[in-house]
């Protein structure tokens, strides 16, 4: 796999420097302490979920997977470390061997998660488990905000599809994890082309304000457009007077016109006046979408108007107010010594201010009720009780430093869907609350 598919510069060799500075210094202790080696259990989890979320959403292990495949310490990357002195000779030495050889263990892409969901599990040794920290943090914690708010925003537009609309109001690789991320949490198409082209998401587009702009009048930037893309197209209405513009696109492409899109004003307002108005005109299957600084909140409030389609931006990759999960990896447990047959220790923070931990490597299972619908998020560390064996949540992702499989966005996207329908009805409003389900530690 070469840099383009993880959405890097193509002068960037590999993910190694997707780091911190102290995750190489933690690492050249290890290595004079004979602590390097210990085997070790590192684990992602969110203490609490996002104010007013019910549940979380993963998004983005496939990116961790191939993070993980391309984490290599290059001629490059060892040059820089050794120019900043960052680490001592002898690690530059084992960085330069370094390719990750432990398990990944994690829940599914398009799961949910509650808070103390153990989403992923990264075991081998703590040399080879600490460096991919960050890389791995900050993946999960951009894509799963993301599709997280995707999810609530596709819950509130029931089944009129969402255009991802949202490139230009984040960075530029950010734009097109986002839109991987969107598509995971129910969006069906995205106006980023880098998405489409290294995840295969459906792209569209038609035309801004300025092309409009650029003609003499709006009808002569109708009928280009027209000319061009052919009736099906869509066509920007609000430019100048609304009415007026449907009326004229309605004349230049016919009841033919595949759609027509408003960007400002009173929504929910004008689309009741422009579908009344494409029905006196005989355009009944023109389609209306509609963008504009929209959010969950408003799609929701236009769930009773005549609109086939919503385009969201801002709000989008911006996670909705909310653009992290806060989750965290720590060790969780660890051996005494460098001997790879030595038992696992559980290891835990126990500082005060709300930043504790449990110790222990954990498994996790959604308990359901008579009825198929979750009632408890469970995590424990010993023996898996016998009425969840088949409900347990973690998978292996990596073996022996091996990806196991990968698997497409479309088959991502439907687990989501089934994993919210799983919830409890109450997954889905709107409105501030807890979690949908607790979780409950054995």
């Amino acid at each position: 796999m070469n840099t383009a598919d993880l959405g890097l510069p193509v002068d960037v060799p590999s993910t190694a420097l997707f780091t911190d500075h102290y995750e190489l210094t933690m690492l050249q202790a290890a290595l004079k302490a004979g602590t390097a080696e210990r085997r070790s259990v590192f684990e992602v989890f969110t203490r609490r979920l996002p104010e007013g979320r019910r549940y979380g959403v993963v998004a983005g292990t496939g990116r961790v997977l191939d993070a993980v495949e391309n984490f290599r310490f290059d001629p490059g990357v060892l040059g820089f470390l050794r120019e900043r002195s960052v680490v001592n000779a002898e690690t530059l030495d084992w960085l330069a061997g370094y390719r990750f050889s432990g398990d990944v263990w994690g829940y599914q892409e398009g799961e949910v998660y509650f808070p103390g969901s153990p989403i992923m599990r990264v075991e081998g040794t703590f040399a080879e488990c600490v460096l991919l920290e960050t890389v791995i943090l900050s993946i999960l914690n951009h894509d799963s905000a993301i599709a997280a708010a995707a999810s609530r925003m596709s819950s509130a537009a029931g089944e009129r599809p969402l255009i991802e609309m949202g490139a230009r109001r984040t960075h530029e690789l950010a734009a097109v994890a986002a839109s991987r991320a969107a598509y995971v949490g129910g969006f069906t198409s995205t106006s980023d082309l880098a998405a489409g082209f290294r995840y295969g998401i459906p792209t569209v587009g038609t035309s801004a304000h300025a092309f409009t702009l650029l003609h003499d009048r709006e009808r002569d930037a109708f009928q280009a457009q027209v000319d061009s893309l052919g009736r099906n197209t869509t066509l920007l209405v609000d430019t100048y007077d609304v009415a007026e513009a449907v009326r004229t696109a309605v004349e230049i492409a016919g009841p033919e016109l595949g759609a027509v899109r408003i960007d400002s004003g009173d929504l929910l307002l004008v689309a009741h006046r422009v579908r009344q108005q494409l029905d006196e005109l005989g355009a009944s299957d023109t389609r209306i979408i509609v963008t504009s600084d929209l959010d969950e909140y408003a799609i929701a409030s236009m769930a009773a108007a005549p609109v086939d389609a919503y385009g969201v931006g801002t709000q989008l990759v911006t996670g909705s107010g909310h653009p992290t999960c806060s989750m965290v990896y720590k060790l969780v447990a660890r051996a005494e010594s460098a001997d790879p047959t030595d038992p696992l220790v559980p290891v835990a923070k126990k500082s005060s201010g709300g930043k504790t931990s449990i110790g222990g490597r954990k498994w996790a299972a959604r308990r359901l009720d008579e009825h198929g619908v979750a009632e408890a998020e469970v995590v424990g560390t010993g023996p898996v009780p016998e009425e969840l064996q088949e409900r347990q949540l973690l998978v292996q992702l990596i073996r022996d430093g091996q990806v196991l499989s990968r698997e497409s966005l479309d088959v991502v996207r439907e687990r989501h869907v089934a994993a919210r329908a799983n919830l409890p009805l109450s997954a889905t409003q709107l409105s501030r609350g807890e979690a949908v389900i607790p979780t409950e530690y054995v």
